[in-house]
């Protein structure tokens, strides 16, 4: 099984599943995200989903086979092949429901991608991150939006440029980890923020992070002022709830 899904109350954790690869993207693997994130999406009772790798890392980036396979394809295939992983970043990147990166181990080029792409990034100590692609004569091109929003222009200049190794804590520091802890915690962590995610409404979560794509980078306007307060979700039932005292409805 080259995804392994698991249920853990509220949340479904997607474990990449190639530990004698270190997880690298190969097509098989991109395939089983997507369906996955198709099939979970309407699953009402997965309310936050967690992504995670068996064995060793994270993920180690690309595949090699693929890349082998890429180097002998036509212009035009290789584009096409490229462009699947970008739709996977971008769906993971707006998916409707909160996505956590369990991280352990190294998270390199692709596995960085997919990292900068979730919502929340809880990493263990001993986690690195690595842009190696320049170092190879690439680009981490698919994977670039997605780190300038995670870490900041400035910092994704550094470590897209030069390629050196970016440990957990210093990743904490800069931003690009909001939680960096020692490994035997890694789970329990994950799980509480899970657990927290799962006490808001889920309609509210949803339409929380598309309003954060929305107003990133945007102007503060009276128009925008206007958007953001007529942006409410399922503040009756949440408001009810709370004067009576009572659990919401989700709950």
């Amino acid at each position: 099984m080259i995804l392994d899904i698991q249920r853990h109350g509220p949340a479904a954790w997607l474990w990449m599943n190639r530990p004698q690869a270190r997880n690298a993207l190969s097509d098989e693997l991109i395939a089983a995200l997507e369906t996955a994130l198709d099939v979970l999406q309407s699953d009402a009772q997965t309310r936050v989903l967690v992504l995670a790798g068996r064995g060793p890392a994270f993920c180690a980036g690309g595949d090699l086979a693929k890349m082998e396979k890429a180097a002998k394809m036509t212009k035009a295939r290789s584009r096409r092949e490229a462009s699947r992983f970008a739709k996977l970043l971008f769906r993971l990147h707006g998916y409707p429901k909160p996505v956590v990166a369990r991280v352990h181990g190294p998270a390199f080029a692709g596995g960085m991608g997919l990292v900068a792409a979730c919502d929340l990034v809880v990493a263990s100590e001993e986690a690195e991150f690595a842009l190696p692609e320049t170092r190879l004569g690439l680009v981490p091109a698919m994977i670039s939006p997605y780190l300038v929003r995670a870490m900041g222009a400035a910092q994704a200049r550094r470590y897209m440029l030069t390629g050196e190794r970016l440990s957990a804590p210093e990743a904490k520091r800069i931003g690009f980890v909001h939680e960096c802890v020692v490994a035997t915690e890694l789970d329990t962590v994950v799980g509480k923020m899970c657990e927290r995610m799962a006490l808001a409404g889920p309609e509210a979560l949803a339409r929380a992070k598309k309003l954060l794509l929305h107003v990133q980078g945007v102007p503060l306007t009276p128009q925008l002022a206007a958007e953001t307060a007529a942006a409410l979700a399922e503040a009756r039932e949440g408001m009810r709830s709370f004067l009576e005292k009572r659990k919401p409805s989700w709950q």
